[in-house]
């Protein structure tokens, strides 16, 4: 897992699949939570990216979309009014009093 992996097209899709198991999903989740791999050593930034990359492939072929790592169900209803929404502006003031 030295090289960060890159998603760019159909082929490079099915090669992540062919290569992942229910196994090497939940292992690369774990890892991605804790920030390391089971032997303890740390994730590098290329490392997550992949694990990030091949989890996201394996999610969109294999799981439902309520299943999905960042799933939000969407609202049993609307806002009932933009109330809650500023219509004015309102100048930041950086200066610390």
């Amino acid at each position: 897992m030295g090289e960060q992996m890159t998603i760019n097209n159909p082929h490079d899709v099915e090669q992540v699949l062919a290569a992942m198991t229910p196994e090497i999903y939940a292992r690369f989740q774990q890892a991605i939570a804790l920030g390391r791999w089971p032997d303890g050593q740390s994730l590098s930034e290329a490392q997550k990216s992949t694990c990030i990359n091949a989890i996201i492939v394996y999610e969109n072929r294999f799981k439902q979309p309520e299943e999905r790592t960042g799933f939000v169900p969407p609202k049993a209803t609307a806002c009932a009014d933009e109330s809650h929404i500023h219509r004015h502006e309102k100048p930041l003031n950086w200066v610390q009093e």
